[in-house]
């Protein structure tokens, strides 16, 4: 049996990574970055092949754990980077974990051995720190590829501009490294909706989805939301969760980046199918999944169908 690391296997995209494993014969190590704390991932040991699953604490900054989890994987999922939108310290919360976590990583990865691929789950925002506005040189509507030069802005929000830095450093990486004797690739999901395998109501997404869906705004941040009723585009999380198994155990996909989407509705669109309701409006695409399809053989689930999923 081969056996697949997932940093960050217990939480929202995770868990759902770390299902599918399991279920396909795998032995699975899942990092938690606290042992003590059972209910975060204590839902993972009621999963099918339980067995062959292994918890183990980790500090994606901490060179000597880090080390003791990727012996003897073959495969390694790398999503542990935090997704947190209130922050009172951007360096301490976000930069570090998410970029010099992210650099660490790549650094220990390079001496380990046995390691046949690298999946990492990256984020929209690593190819457009606007997101859900549009990039910078792109009008509302128009459509963003992965062809599209990734865009940057130093007002965008601290998470975002995290997530744009680690896939640059995993970027130059790979260029740097044209020897490397296993293949890295990269999903770059949007908006994640759908249902929670824990159960638990916090995670940003669930979280998120619960906002949307009471239309609820704790800040002026989201309040700009409803009244703008800005368009984000959704993917499921049981989508993002196969193509990252796909990209995991599929060759010769080195150095690639996937974006992962469905279709994009706006906010008001968001909040009724969220009840039950039918949107107000036709979803559209706006960032691309031809690559996923072809490549990776994704069928994205209709939006409607995953907000469904959480609300009941």
């Amino acid at each position: 049996m081969k056996k697949v690391g997932i940093i960050g296997g217990a939480g929202f995209i995770g868990s759902h990574v770390t299902r599918i494993f399991l279920e396909e014969g795998f032995k699975v190590r899942v990092s938690t970055t606290d042992l003590s704390n059972e209910s975060k991932y204590q839902h993972l040991k009621k999963l099918p092949n339980s067995l062959n699953l292994e918890i183990v604490q980790l500090d994606v900054r901490n060179q000597d754990e880090l080390q003791e989890f990727l012996k003897g994987c073959s495969i390694v999922i790398h999503g542990g980077t935090p997704f947190q939108l209130a922050v009172k310290d951007p360096q301490s919360e976000l930069f570090d974990p998410t970029v010099r976590g992210t650099e660490t990583f790549l650094s220990m990865i390079q001496n380990a051995t046995g390691i046949e691929k690298v999946v990492f789950i990256a984020s929209v925002a690593a190819r457009n720190t606007n997101f859900p506005l549009p990039a910078g040189n792109k009008a509302s509507g128009e459509t963003f590829s992965e062809s599209d030069t990734p865009f940057y802005g130093e007002e965008s929000h601290p998470y975002a501009q995290a997530k744009f830095l680690a896939q640059r450093a995993v970027e130059k990486f790979v260029e740097n490294h044209p020897d490397l004797k296993f293949e890295i690739t990269t999903v770059s999901p949007v908006m994640v909706v759908g249902k929670s395998l824990s159960g638990r109501e916090d995670s940003t997404s669930t979280g998120i989805q619960f906002l949307f869906k009471n239309k609820i705004a704790p800040d002026a941040f989201f309040q700009m939301f409803y009244d703008h009723d800005i368009e984000f585009a959704l993917v499921d999380v049981e989508d993002v969760a196969e193509a990252i198994f796909q990209a995991a155990t599929t060759n010769r996909l080195h150095g690639k980046d996937y974006l992962l989407s469905s279709e994009t509705f706006p906010v008001s669109a968001i909040h009724s199918m969220l009840n039950g309701q039918e949107a107000n409006s036709d979803g559209k695409i706006v960032y691309t999944n031809s690559l996923a399809k072809r490549e990776l053989g994704i069928s994205f689930k209709p939006a409607k169908d995953s907000l469904k999923e959480y609300s009941e």
